[in-house]
Formats: structure tokens, C-alpha cells, sequence
């Protein structure tokens, strides 16, 4: 027993690139189940399994992507990868990451829009709605279980969503006024933003890993120099296809409004699709009629049927975009999704390659700790508002009084809910279920 006791602390050597390469290719197949499926996913691997990442460690390289705007569990496996291989490690992981999603998604919103105006198509998707209210309210209870940790969270999360329901304050300007009420609550009140207490796990058994708390990174001490460049290289990268826009297409002011909105929605995306999509959806379907709120919501569920990021609910918006913009083109909207996509992406790449060497200097650093716990707070108030946008999309289709209420989507969203939250039946799984349901539903009253 003490020689196997001391085999389990020997820490694993170095992964290799193709190693790890591998891994993040798999990854990108099965990263289904939303952020906390893929945080799963990767915590099993990374840290159970393979040991190359330490609890500590790994829960520190979480914490800063959940308070970066972003994809939370895109940018840890960028996070991962540039720790364990650097620049290259960080671009493969955060590109495999997505790049099955993008190709899935394309050939989902093309048989969408061909398609989708097929009775039982249309059916299908009938039946995914109220899914997709039951996956917000899931998420709703699973975020605030865990950030929702004292009356002052609370309170911040009931404003968040007063905010934004009732007022319709910009998503953007919430975390911004969020991010200045704890930097000054830091000063005057800092024991509103303390931790009670860090899991003893989260420290625990750090000799057998690759990567510890005590493990240095390369260009983890270095200056302002490389974040500097890559900030430039990111600004060049995204000038590129702005050029080409303007010397190539005779609608230079749509890819540009497509453009400067989906990177300024890079920017605010604070707490994952779930806290931003309230804010895309109030631009791209009330303002600027990309789309209308019923696609919206097929989108999502599209979004919810391929691995990846849910944050590609933005690439179906890019693709319905080019798609209505030029006459029902598919080849407009593929090339919607495919600007959107790299638009919504890149900033997360600047996060991680520019930040990560600066993130690391601060891995002790309990007040911005703190102030990660203030924004999420406000960042459950947000998915409240998205679960009541959803709903009375799905339940009040027509309008909205008890005489416009669609009782099956109510019932649905209800045993969708109970499958998924009490009984932990898989999300794909009860995907494919209402799927069916609806085309059930469909059949049975004829269509009525």
C-alpha cells in the first residue's frame, strides 16, 4: 500500500503535442452538455485522469475565464493548452474547440432554412422550444446554487435582472456597473466580496501532477512586451476580412454593421451564451430584423444539438443575417456564420495568449476573486430574464393572456425540466425526446 501510495504522487511527464492534440480533437466531438458538461469533460481528462493539470491550478485557469468575456470552457482549453504547450497548445485546443460545431452548424442552418417551413420539420422544433426554456431554467438553478452564496448576491442578482426586464438597460452597461460597485465595495466593504472558504481539495495532493500551484510557466514573469504584440496581431487579423469586405462586396455596410456588432458581442459576452443572448436578441431582432424571435429560438436549439460552445447560437444569427440580407443566398450565409464565427472567436484568443502570462502573476489575488463573485451573481439575474424571454415566446405564441397560452409547450417545458434537473437525464438524450414529441404532438392533433 505505501508503494502504490507513492506511485500515485510520482507526477506525470510532460505531455506530448500530438498527445494533446488528440485529446482537444476528441474534445470538439463530444463537448456536448454546455459549459458545465465540457468543464466536466475536460476536469475528468486533464486532471483525473491524465494529471496534468492540478486541482488548484485547474480551478484558477476557471475562475479567470469565467470573469473574461467569452466562452467559459472555450478559453480553459485554450487556458490548458497554453499551458501545457504554449502559443501552439493554446490555438490548437481553443480552434478544436469549436471547428466541429462550425461545420455542423452550417449544414443545420442550411437544412433549416430549406427545410424548416416543412410541416413536420416545423413539428420537430415544436417540440425542442420548450426543451430549450427547461435547459435555461436548469442552468438558472445550477449557476445560482453556486454563485448565490450571501443576501448581498442576492440582492445583486435582482437587480441585475429589474435591470434588464423592466428597464431594458443594455447587458454591457449591468456588468460594467456591476465591475465598479465591487471595486468600490472592495475599498469600503471588502468582507461583501470574500470567499467563505476555498474547497481543501482544491490544494490538496499537489505533488502528482504535471502542472502544480508551485509549477512555473514559460512567459507566465514576462512584461507588457508580448502582451503588446499580440494585441497587434489581433487588431491586423481583424482588419483583414473588413478590407476584404469593403474591396470585394457592393453591401460593405452590412458586413460592417455584422462585423463591428458581433465584436463589440465578443466583448460583453460575461457569463457565457446564456447571460448574452438576451442582449443579441434585443439588437438583431428588434433593431436590426436579422431574424425574428421564433428563429431566435430554433437557433438556440440548433445551438444546443451540436458539441461546442453554446456561444455558436451567434454564428446561426450571422448565417440568418446573410441569409435574409441577400434573397435566401446559403452561400451568404455560410458566409455569415463563417465571419461571425471568427469575429465571436478571436477576442478569446487575445484573452488568453495576451492575459495568461499576466493571469498567472495574480493566482492569489482574492479581490479579483471577489469581484468574479459579484458579476456572476449579476449574471443569474440575467438568465432569469432570458428564461422569461424564452417563455413567453414558447407559451404565449399569439399573445399574451391565458387565452394565447399553448398548454402542450407549458406541459413540456414542465417534464423537461423534471427530466433534466431531477432525474439528470442526459440533455441530448431529451433533445432528441421533444424532438420527437413535437412530430408526435404534430401527428396526433393533425397539425391543428
Amino acid at each position: 500500500m505505501e508503494n502504490q501510495n507513492l506511485g500515485q504522487t510520482l507526477p506525470p511527464a510532460k505531455p506530448s503535442f500530438k498527445e494533446a492534440f488528440l485529446f482537444w480533437l476528441k474534445l470538439g466531438f463530444i463537448s456536448f452538455g454546455g459549459p458545465a458538461g465540457q468543464i466536466g469533460i475536460m476536469h475528468q481528462y486533464v486532471v483525473e485522469q491524465k494529471r496534468w493539470v492540478s486541482e488548484s491550478r485547474f480551478l484558477h485557469a476557471l475562475n479567470y475565464c469565467m470573469l473574461l468575456p467569452g466562452p467559459e470552457a472555450q478559453q480553459l482549453a485554450a487556458y490548458l493548452g497554453w499551458l501545457l504547450h504554449g502559443v501552439r497548445g493554446a490555438l490548437t485546443a481553443g480552434i478544436l474547440f469549436v471547428l466541429p460545431s462550425v461545420f455542423i452548424l452550417l449544414a443545420l442552418s442550411s437544412v433549416y432554412v430549406t427545410y424548416g417551413t416543412i410541416p413536420w420539420v416545423a413539428a420537430l422544433f415544436y417540440g425542442l422550444k420548450p426543451a430549450v426554456v427547461a435547459i435555461v431554467l436548469v442552468a438558472l438553478f445550477k449557476v445560482g446554487s453556486k454563485s448565490l452564496k450571501s443576501w448581498f448576491h442576492y440582492l445583486v442578482a435582482a437587480l441585475s435582472f429589474t435591470c434588464i426586464f423592466f428597464y431594458q438597460v443594455p447587458f454591457p452597461l449591468i456588468i460594467l456597473c456591476t465591475i465598479l460597485v465591487a471595486f468600490l465595495l472592495m475599498k469600503v466593504h471588502p468582507s461583501l466580496l470574500e470567499s467563505k472558504a476555498t474547497p481543501a481539495e482544491a490544494l490538496a495532493n499537489e505533488q502528482g501532477y504535471y502542472l502544480n500551484a508551485q509549477s512555473q510557466v514559460h512567459q507566465a514573469d514576462s512584461g507588457l512586451r508580448i502582451p503588446i504584440v499580440r494585441l497587434v496581431i489581433t487588431l491586423v487579423l481583424w482588419s483583414i476580412p473588413l478590407g476584404l469586405f469593403y474591396l470585394l462586396t457592393s453591401k460593405f455596410a452590412f458586413w460592417q454593421t455584422l462585423i463591428i456588432f458581433f465584436s463589440k458581442a465578443a466583448l460583453v459576452t460575461f457569463g457565457g451564451a446564456y447571460a448574452v443572448l438576451p442582449y443579441v436578441a434585443q439588437v438583431t431582432v428588434e433593431q436590426l430584423g436579422w431574424l425574428t424571435k421564433y428563429e431566435m429560438i430554433d437557433g438556440l436549439a440548433l445551438g444546443e444539438t451540436t458539441p461546442g460552445p453554446l456561444i455558436m447560437v451567434l454564428a446561426f444569427v450571422g448565417f440568418m443575417a446573410g441569409y435574409h440580407e441577400y434573397g435566401g443566398s446559403l452561400a451568404m450565409g455560410a458566409l455569415g456564420l463563417l465571419t461571425t464565427t471568427f469575429y465571436t472567436f478571436l477576442p478569446c484568443f487575445l484573452f488568453i495568449l495576451a492575459g495568461a502570462p499576466l493571469i498567472e502573476r495574480t493566482r492569489d489575488n482574492a479581490h479579483v476573486k471577489g469581484v468574479l463573485g459579484v458579476v456572476t451573481a449579476a449574471v443569474v439575474g440575467v438568465i432569469l430574464n432570458l428564461t422569461v424571454y424564452f417563455g413567453k415566446a414558447v407559451w404565449f405564441p399569439k399573445e399574451t393572456s391565458l387565452a394565447g397560452l399553448d398548454y402542450f409547450t407549458l406541459a413540456w417545458t414542465l417534464i423537461s425540466f423534471i427530466a433534466m434537473f431531477r432525474f439528470k437525464v442526459g440533455m441530448m438524450l431529451w433533445i432528441s425526446i421533444s424532438a420527437l414529441a413535437g412530430l408526435g404532438y404534430y401527428l396526433v392533433t393533425g397539425g391543428a
